[in-house]
């Protein structure tokens, strides 16, 4: 019992010019919409280009969602993400090559309030101690990612937004220098997030 009418094409949500987020990739801009025949069957493609990375990306309409393609976030979910920046740092007490995962996972999931709490739990200021090579490649990525969708959204250059991310940064509450007394209370908190988990 085979049916020949055929299903009507899917129409994309996506336009050319518009800009997207590719989870792995970050901000992108639609060049266009175009249709491909791969081994006999016409694909409907979505071409993004990366002017940044210099790379152009070519994603099924069929597979746009499942690969995460979206739309820029709205004028309230920046608003969100800057005010997670602001926020207290929230530094699990696991291995650094377990964090770092979790951090790159959050950077390439697109979202933009995971890669907010990414900003947020690797910045340091000034006062503070010197980052690892790796925790300073992570935040730098983080920031990266962050800044080019809120540029978009915001439409400022990436320096303003940067600028604006770190002016919300300099709000936060500082871990400074620790006394003894504080490195103590942390210890404790730090147990009883353990006992928590357990």
């Amino acid at each position: 019992m085979a049916t020949s009418a055929k299903k009507p094409a899917q129409r994309s949500t996506f336009k050319p010019q518009d800009y997207i987020v590719y989870p792995a990739h970050g901000v992108g801009q639609i060049e266009a919409i175009e249709e491909q025949e791969v081994a006999g069957h016409k694909l409907e493609l979505i071409v993004v280009n990366f002017e940044k990375d210099k790379m152009t990306l070519r994603v099924p309409v069929a597979k746009a969602k499942s690969a995460g393609l979206r739309k820029l976030a709205d004028a309230p979910t920046v608003k969100k993400a800057l005010d997670v920046v602001t926020g207290r740092a929230r530094v699990k007490r696991t291995m650094w090559s377990r964090r770092a995962q979790e951090y790159e996972a959050k950077i390439n999931s697109g979202d933009l309030l995971s890669i907010a709490e990414v900003v947020r739990d690797l910045f340091r200021a000034d006062t503070q101690p010197e980052q690892s090579y790796s925790e300073r490649q992570l935040f730098e990525a983080a920031l990266d990612r962050m800044a080019r969708e809120i540029a978009a959204v915001n439409k400022v250059s990436e320096t303003e937004a940067v600028k604006l991310i770190e002016s919300q940064l300099a709000k936060a509450p500082r871990r400074g220098p620790k006394t003894a007394e504080a490195e103590a209370a942390d210890d404790v908190d730090g147990e009883a997030e353990q006992e928590e988990a357990a």
